[in-house]
């Protein structure tokens, strides 16, 4: 129970005690357009949010908690120009994911439809970046992972 109340409490509680401060901050500013909007809010779940993998509950909950959110608090903030999006990546090339074994990694890769291969930092950048300059996006989840569907293991 309690290396499950310490995900939860890392990656839901203090995804949402990050927000909190955020968009406090927000409040306190000018909007930046004519719409009125103050900023925007981009959360990172994971595709685990929605294809959780056995031996994955704590991770796939709080990562759930945080899609959960999502459209709850882009309704709390809208009145204030405050939009919240949620990206739910899939397999990454990153520093962290190397110390994945290989045939781990390769098993992440087989679940992409295409590209067939790990994401690349600057496509997630690139999300976050077209979320930004896109007012349209609000409220929404996007799931950013070549098509990947993971396994129940």
């Amino acid at each position: 129970m309690n290396a499950f109340a310490r995900i939860i409490d890392i990656n839901l509680i203090g995804s949402f005690r990050a927000m909190l401060c955020f968009s406090t901050d927000l409040l306190h500013t000018d909007p930046i357009d004519q719409d009125g909007e103050r900023g925007v809010i981009v959360n990172t779940a994971s595709i685990a949010a929605e294809d959780g993998q056995q031996g994955q509950a704590a991770y796939a909950a709080s990562k759930s908690g945080l899609v959960g959110l999502t459209l709850p608090a882009a309704r709390d903030l809208a009145r204030e120009g405050v939009r919240v999006m949620t990206i739910l990546p899939g397999y990454f090339s990153t520093p962290l994911t190397g110390r994945v074994p290989p045939a781990a990694q390769e098993k992440l890769i087989d679940a992409s439809l295409f590209p067939r291969r790990g994401g690349d930092p600057h496509e997630y950048a690139l999300l976050v970046e077209h979320i930004c300059v896109n007012k349209m996006l609000n409220a929404e989840c996007i799931r950013l992972d070549g098509g990947a569907r993971l396994p129940r293991r």
